[in-house]
């Protein structure tokens, strides 16, 4: 039986996770999904019509973005913001700069506030659990970039999302209509520095997710294990493996299909 390991990407669609907040979410399975896995994660439409749930403009991190964006001078404004429905929004890949400016460039009050943001986007668990990767990745969270698209604070839709080696983090007070986490997310860990790790996947920081993904994928049935699994996977294909699939989605009994 064919598995999940922490090479090989695989697009999910999360039925659960309408159930939870994202800070619920990710106490529950750690800070995100398992390693180097870009998941697709929807949410479910009860039957009595689209669940309500997940981060709100007034939520820790989002509240932080908002102060964040006041913070951002008109010369860095030029390079770093962008309108919401930017392509960049939406891109994820394992190792990217979304904009040059590095966190370390900004002044020490933006870099506390996106300190603040990232904390406020995980469990405690998960946030110690990213700064030790992201330290081991690219030599600390200062090294990733951030981008922000929209306006927060205005009322209008908006975005946070950092990148750089191994990430693609967002905070959007749930702007996005039918995604959970503001979009694709992605995350791993090259632990000890090393690309091809050993059997147990040692010191790696999220591969208890892997685990996890890999019970999951032991339950599905032949022709689901087919539909589920990613081989041979090249850059371009990521855009449209992780695009979210709303209507297109087959009808099951009991589900109704957004919109």
């Amino acid at each position: 039986m064919a598995e999940i390991n922490d090479r090989e990407s695989a697009a999910i669609e999360c039925s659960l996770c309408a159930s939870v907040s994202r800070r619920d979410f990710v106490k529950t399975i750690g800070a995100g999904a398992f390693a180097a896995a870009v998941p697709l994660l929807g949410r479910t439409v009860a039957a009595e019509g689209p669940a309500k749930v997940g981060p709100t403009p007034s939520a820790a991190a989002e509240t932080a973005v908002a102060r964040f964006y006041k913070t951002i001078t008109p010369e860095q404004r030029k390079v770093i913001c962008f309108p919401f429905n930017h392509p960049l929004r939406s891109t994820v890949k394992n190792n990217w700069e979304i904009v040059k400016p590095a966190i370390s460039d900004m002044k020490p009050e933006q870099q506390a506030l996106c300190q603040e943001i990232m904390k406020n986007l995980c469990s405690e668990d998960g946030y110690e659990r990213f700064m030790k990767q992201m330290e081991d990745d690219a030599g600390g969270f200062d090294a990733y970039h951030v981008a922000v698209f929209g306006e927060p604070g205005t009322g209008k839709p908006f975005e946070w999302v950092l990148t750089g080696r191994h990430d693609t983090l967002r905070a959007d007070g749930n702007s996005v209509e039918g995604a959970a986490f503001g979009g694709p997310i992605f995350y791993g860990h090259a632990a000890d520095g090393h690309f091809n790790e050993d059997a147990k996947h040692t010191h790696n920081v999220w591969w208890y997710q892997g685990e996890q993904a890999n019970k999951i994928f032991k339950t599905l049935d032949d022709k689901q294990q087919a539909r589920a699994l990613i081989l041979n996977k090249t850059e371009e294909d990521d855009q449209r493996l992780i695009k979210l699939k709303g209507n297109d989605l087959p009808k099951r009994p009991g589900h109704r299909r957004p919109g």
